[in-house]
């Protein structure tokens, strides 16, 4: 895995697994994606295009995944599809529609594409699915915002200071 590379504010792709999953922060210093997200790519057609099991630590009720898991994977792939348009984004908004359970430890398959981009704002958005019928489990829209990485996390920083 390479490092993150910030080259004169000009967006570098962050570290990825073997799978060619984005990793963040965290999840680099593992070197794995904690969501259980396995493989990533984008597809021709622009659709960013996931593989992925939902760990056990993340079950709420028996077999099935929590909320929170699911509404994290679908931020994290809805929020992968700049990464791999070379575009560091924030999320803005995100709203979840619950299909279906979602059980632990079965592959699934996520999707997300762009909807539409309008200046710094990408609308994104995506779906999780069982791989072995295609059911729909869960979607996800929201909007992305187009950031610089220095001016974002420098403003994170000065704004943070000021709180104490």
């Amino acid at each position: 895995m390479s490092e993150l590379s910030w080259a004169g504010g000009d967006f570098q792709q962050p570290p990825r697994t073997d799978g060619g999953v984005a990793l963040c922060g965290s999840c680099s210093k593992r070197g794995e994606c904690r969501l259980g997200l396995t493989t990533e790519s984008l597809a021709g057609d622009g659709r960013a295009v996931f593989e992925l099991t939902c760990p056990d630590t993340y079950e709420g009720g028996p077999g099935v995944a929590h909320g929170g898991w699911t509404a994290e994977v679908l931020d994290e792939v809805c929020g992968h599809v700049p990464l791999l348009n070379n575009q560091m984004s924030v999320t803005g908004t995100l709203t979840i529609k619950y299909v279906k359970p979602v059980p632990i430890g079965h592959p699934m398959e996520a999707t997300a594409w762009i909807e539409k981009i309008e200046g710094r704002k990408w609308t994104i958005a995506g779906e999780l699915r069982l791989a072995s019928s295609g059911a729909t489990l869960a979607t996800a829209t929201g909007i992305w915002v187009a950031r610089d990485k220095s001016a974002h996390f420098g403003a994170f920083e000065r704004w943070l200071a000021e709180q104490s």
